[in-house]
């Protein structure tokens, strides 16, 4: 099934407000506000952003969550001294830790993208997730879902490497242009992989 327009609308501003927005705050006040406040200001549209959509969909998504989360670790690097690179990887950082925990549920019985499967059918209904639950005992099925977690689990974390790396070794304005590209790129070829 193709898109319809607003599917098409609602990913453009998805972008906007996520890849573009969070440069030109940056570019625009990094002059009066040096590198850690421009940094801090660039990271408003999408805190906006996510509010709003969890305002109007009454529910967290992942990429929201993230957002808030990284948030958070920005409130908590202002009260610090630190290097102002390490506001470039906040979300990265959560990023980070979400890949470590799949990585680490591959000591469960089920790892967590099994979990995640059957919460996800168990809000659709107690039967798809007794469907699903009878599908997750099959062998086969099984090395699916520890296949995709470790995909999951090892793409998240080659983004937060790869941005940590990024914000260390570019300078902050080119990092702040081209990382969220990255972090969106490794995002979609996961869940293409998927």
């Amino acid at each position: 099934m193709r898109p319809d327009w607003r599917t098409r609308i609602a990913l453009l501003a998805d972008l906007v407000v996520n890849l573009l927005l969070p440069w030109l705050v940056y570019d625009h006040t990094v002059a009066g506000w040096d590198e850690r406040g421009a940094l801090l200001w660039s990271a408003l549209p999408p805190t906006l952003w996510s509010l709003w959509e969890l305002s109007r969909h009454r529910r967290l998504d992942a990429m929201s969550a993230l957002v808030l989360a990284g948030i958070a670790l920005s409130l908590l690097a202002m009260l610090g001294d630190g290097d102002s690179r390490w506001l470039l990887v906040r979300e990265s950082l959560v990023t980070g830790a979400v890949g470590l925990v799949f990585v680490l549920s591959l000591l469960w019985r089920q790892p967590l993208v099994s979990r995640l499967a059957l919460a996800t059918a168990a809000r659709q209904s107690p039967q798809q997730r007794d469907a699903l639950q009878a599908r997750l005992e099959l062998p086969a099925v099984q090395r699916v879902m520890r296949g995709m977690t470790l995909l999951w689990g090892g793409g998240l974390l080659a983004e937060c490497t790869g941005r940590i790396w990024l914000a260390f070794h570019w300078p902050v304005a080119r990092a702040v242009a081209i990382g969220p590209w990255i972090s969106y790129g490794i995002m979609a070829l996961l869940a293409a992989a998927t």
